[in-house]
C-alpha cells in the first residue's frame, strides 16, 4: 500500500473504508470505499498533494461549500468534504456504469436520438449550475456517468473552486484547468472571466464527439489542438453523418463559435435548438450556405422569393393584357389548309395574331404562312399552304 493511500486510509478510517484505487485525474486520484454510517458505497477525491501544496486544503474546502448546494438529477452530487495529511477530499456517491468515454470507446459513434438526449440532459444540467451561479469549466465525456442511461455530471464546480483558491499560483503547478480537446478559445486563452458560454462550447464539443466519433480539433500535442482551436473551423457534421438533421448540425456549429457572443447565450437554448424548438431565433443565418452540401442548391432568401412572386404578377398580368388584344373569335372558320395531299399537324398561331404556324407530314419541319384567302361569314379566311 503506498504511502498517500495508508494515510488515507487511517485518517479515514471512522467514517470510510477504502476499497481500492479507481483511477487518477489531473487533479485528483480516485477511490472506492465504503460509506460505514450510512452503509453505501461512494468515490473518494483526494486533491494531488503539489496542488494542494499551492492552492491551500483549507481554501479549496471553502470554495467547495457552492457545489455541494447544487441539486438537480443530473449533477451528481457532493456528501461530504474534508483534509487529510495536509491535502483535501471531498466525497461523491459511487455511480454504478460507466462514463460517456468508456461508452465512446466502445461504440465511437451514437445513435442520434442517444446523442441528443445525453446532450439535452447535460445542458439542463449546466442551465441549473449557471442560474446558481456555477460554472464547471471541465465538460468533458469523463465527467459525464451514464447511470441508468442517464447523465450525470460529475465535478460539477470542482475547477472553479481550484481556480477561484488558486488564483494566478495554479501556473505553478505546470497543470491548466480544462482539457484542450473541449477548451473554448477563451479558456486557452487565459480569460480570467470564464461566462456560461464557455460551458456550451465544451458541451458542444462532445454533443460533436457523439455524432461523429472525433472531437471537433484533434492533434498530437495539447499545442496542436489549442492552435486549431483558436484558429480552424470545425468540419460539417453532415459531411461525416448524412443522417444527422440539419437544425442539429447547426446547432452544434453555433455552439462551437469562436467569439462566447456568437454561440447560445444558455445552455438551455442550445438544448432548445437541438430539439429543433428555438422559436423566435435565427441561428447562423449568415453562414448557411457557408456548409451546404456539394451540389446542393443555394437556399432562397426571402427578398428574393418576393421578387421572383412580384415578376411572375407582373408576367401574368402583362400576358392577360396580349390575350386580351389578339384574341381569336370564337367563330374562325378554315376554308383551305393545304395545296397539297399531305397531313397537318399542331397548326396554331403565333404570337402575332396573324400567322398561322404548322407541321406537316411530308417533310417533318415546320411551316409557317400568313394568311391569305377570303373571309366568310362567321369569321376569316386562313389557309395555310405546304410549299
Amino acid at each position: 500500500m503506498t504511502e498517500p493511500r495508508s494515510s488515507l486510509v487511517a485518517a479515514l478510517a471512522e467514517r470510510y473504508r477504502i476499497e481500492r484505487e479507481l483511477g487518477q485525474g489531473g487533479m485528483a486520484t480516485v477511490y472506492l470505499a465504503q460509506d460505514l454510517k450510512h452503509d453505501r458505497r461512494v468515490a473518494i477525491k483526494v486533491l494531488r498533494p503539489e496542488l494542494a501544496a499551492v492552492i491551500g486544503a483549507e481554501r479549496f474546502l471553502r470554495e467547495i461549500k457552492t457545489i455541494a448546494t447544487l441539486q438537480h438529477p443530473h449533477i451528481l452530487g457532493l456528501i461530504d468534504s474534508g483534509e487529510v495529511s495536509g491535502t483535501a477530499y471531498y466525497v461523491m456517491p459511487f455511480v454504478e456504469g460507466e462514463s460517456l468515454r468508456d461508452r465512446l470507446r466502445r461504440e465511437h459513434q451514437l445513435p442520434i436520438a442517444d446523442a441528443l438526449r445525453l446532450a439535452t440532459e447535460v445542458a439542463g444540467a449546466l442551465d441549473y449550475a449557471h442560474r446558481h451561479g456555477v460554472i464547471h469549466r471541465d465538460i468533458k465525456p469523463e465527467n459525464i456517468l451514464l447511470h441508468d442511461g442517464s447523465a450525470l455530471v460529475a465535478d460539477f464546480g470542482i475547477a472553479l473552486a481550484v481556480s477561484s483558491a488558486g488564483g494566478n499560483r495554479m501556473t505553478e503547478t505546470g497543470m491548466s484547468l480544462g482539457t484542450p480537446h473541449y477548451m473554448s478559445p477563451e479558456q486557452a486563452m487565459g480569460e480570467r472571466e470564464i461566462t456560461a458560454r464557455s460551458d456550451v462550447y465544451a458541451l458542444g464539443c462532445v454533443t460533436y464527439e457523439m455524432l461523429t466519433g472525433d472531437p471537433p480539433f484533434i492533434g498530437s500535442t495539447a499545442q496542436a489542438i489549442i492552435a486549431k482551436v483558436m484558429t480552424e473551423k470545425p468540419a460539417g457534421i453532415r459531411r461525416q453523418r448524412e443522417r444527422v438533421p440539419d437544425e442539429v448540425e447547426d446547432a452544434v456549429l453555433t455552439a462551437l463559435e469562436k467569439l462566447p457572443a456568437d454561440r447560445f447565450a444558455t445552455a438551455a437554448e442550445f438544448a432548445a435548438a437541438l430539439n429543433g424548438q428555438a422559436a423566435g431565433r435565427t441561428v447562423r443565418s449568415t453562414s448557411t450556405s457557408s456548409r451546404l452540401r456539394p451540389g446542393a442548391p443555394a437556399p432562397l432568401r426571402p427578398i428574393a422569393l418576393a421578387s421572383g412572386a412580384l415578376a411572375l404578377l407582373a408576367l401574368g398580368a402583362l400576358v392577360g393584357v396580349w390575350i386580351a388584344r389578339h384574341r381569336t373569335p370564337a367563330s374562325v372558320t378554315f376554308l383551305q389548309r393545304t395545296f397539297r395531299n399531305e397531313a397537318i399537324y399542331n397548326a396554331r398561331y403565333a404570337p402575332d395574331g396573324l400567322t398561322s404556324v404548322y407541321s406537316s407530314a411530308g417533310c417533318g419541319a415546320s411551316r409557317s404562312r400568313r394568311p391569305r384567302g377570303r373571309r366568310e361569314p362567321g369569321g376569316p379566311g386562313l389557309p395555310m399552304r405546304g410549299r
